[in-house]
């Protein structure tokens, strides 16, 4: 049995374990249709021609844990941004751990998706955003959208800020040969109210781990969210990220990728823009090499006047591995005095390293300012030669360019502790110490 099909055939034995008067069960039934129709993508896709699952879907994968796991928060301190304190969601092998986390409900909603999904007084919220800006056809989406059970479920009411930042954190700890996990997140920001959340996936094992992730974010008037994404998995680790962002009238929301580990990932990075005055920023650093596999698929769709987006990704890919970068902007007609930018900027380090990227501008606009342009190359030798005669050692001058090259994406965090933890993580990726406070 291939993975499709122990998928399809486990949603039954699934079904049998929720409520099917729930209202989800409709939403959940069509998802695994359309799932089963469509299967998982493939190379022939066009938006997956440079990403290929072959490899995981040979992969026995577990589809739930057997049992519960624990872990101490010794083992784990280093993944948690414990400079500072923060509200925290916690996973174990896709279940939750309250010895982990810490969740509030102090004028704010930090807590579980399972308790907001069986729970009356979680409904009304449900039934207005859950699933609303999801994409219904992408299938690895609705693939997450018919397993949805557990994840991060986040709720700011009007002008409410938490006190401090939140974490969701996904520990996998081999406790299955292989374990396939699809945890569901829902994020709603009402009117002039502020958030920031830092997501992690970390494998603690060899085994291979394939997380298929989906989190819907929405942003009111006047809200702000600062998302960051800190991926640095181990070479046994797979996942497909799917983000679907709504913003309303003069909302601001930024999301930054690091991406340093794992095997394969992939990012789907969707914004819609529903209103006017809005800012959508995306901003990424990837750093990579032996055979791991980066895929950022970003979308900006303008769908009203007088709105920004800006994206800025860099990449430094070393021995034999891949980066694919496909930015697409929409400008529809209504959408004028529209401002877009776009700009990926790569670095090759090793001959057997390989970028492919793409922006594409869609624009139906004709008062607009749009712009989007890609770099390839190499470190630039002159610059290089300057270094190493200032006695700079030559290891250490190709860090300090390449360190330049992606700092400008590290100035706009807003947490200076994880600004912090990241540079450590880019000094630590490039393999020297840097001659500057971290």
């Amino acid at each position: 049995m291939d993975l499709k099909d122990k998928l399809v055939s486990s949603f039954m034995a699934f079904e049998n374990t929720i409520d099917v008067e729930h209202p989800i069960h409709d939403i959940r039934s069509e998802a695994i249709k359309n799932f089963e129709s469509k299967g998982f993508p493939s190379k022939k896709d066009e938006a997956w021609k440079y990403t290929s699952l072959n490899s995981l879907l040979k992969v026995d994968f577990s589809i739930f844990p057997k049992e519960e796991n624990t872990l101490e928060y010794s083992q784990v301190k280093k993944y948690f941004l414990h400079e500072i304190d923060t509200y925290k969601i916690v996973f174990i092998d896709g279940i939750y751990s309250s010895y982990l986390s810490e969740t509030t409900h102090d004028g704010v909603d930090i807590c579980l998706m399972s308790s907001a999904l069986t729970k009356p007084m979680y409904q009304e919220v449900m039934d207005t955003y859950f699933n609303k800006v999801a994409s219904k056809e992408e299938s690895l989406t609705t693939l997450n959208t018919a397993f949805s059970r557990e994840g991060a479920y986040i709720y700011i009411p009007k002008s409410k800020m938490p006190k401090k930042p939140v974490e969701i954190i996904h520990f996998a700890t081999g406790n299955e040969a292989s374990l396939l996990l699809q945890p569901r997140n829902l994020i709603v920001v009402e009117e002039n109210a502020e958030l920031q959340v830092i997501e992690r996936h970390q494998s603690l094992t060899q085994n291979e781990v394939f997380t298929n992730s989906v989190t819907e974010i929405f942003a009111d008037k006047n809200a702000i969210v600062d998302y960051y994404k800190v991926q640095n998995n181990n070479a046994a680790a797979s996942m497909i990220d799917n983000t679907y962002i709504s913003q309303k009238d003069t909302s601001n929301v930024s999301v930054h990728t690091f991406s340093f580990g794992g095997k394969l990932t992939r990012n789907n990075l969707n914004f819609y823009q529903n209103g006017e005055h809005i800012n959508s920023t995306m901003k990424g650093v990837t750093i990579l090499g032996d055979k791991q596999h980066v895929d950022h698929h970003t979308l900006v769709h303008h769908k009203q006047p007088n709105c920004e987006s800006h994206q800025d990704y860099k990449g430094i890919y070393g021995e034999n591995s891949t980066g694919v970068f496909n930015g697409k902007i929409i400008v529809d007609k209504i959408a004028q005095k529209t401002n877009a930018f776009q700009q990926n900027n790569n670095v090759l380090i090793s001959d057997k390293a390989t970028i492919n990227t793409k922006p594409q501008l869609e624009i139906f606009a004709d008062d607009v300012k749009c712009s989007h342009g890609c770099t390839i190359g190499q470190l630039d030798e002159d610059a290089l030669f300057y270094l190493q005669t200032r006695g700079i050692p030559k290891k250490e001058a190709r860090a300090l360019l390449m360190y330049a090259f992606a700092n400008n994406v590290l100035q706009s965090v807003r947490i200076p502790e994880l600004k912090k933890r990241i540079n450590k993580l880019i000094a630590m990726k490039l393999g020297v110490r840097l001659g500057f406070e971290l």
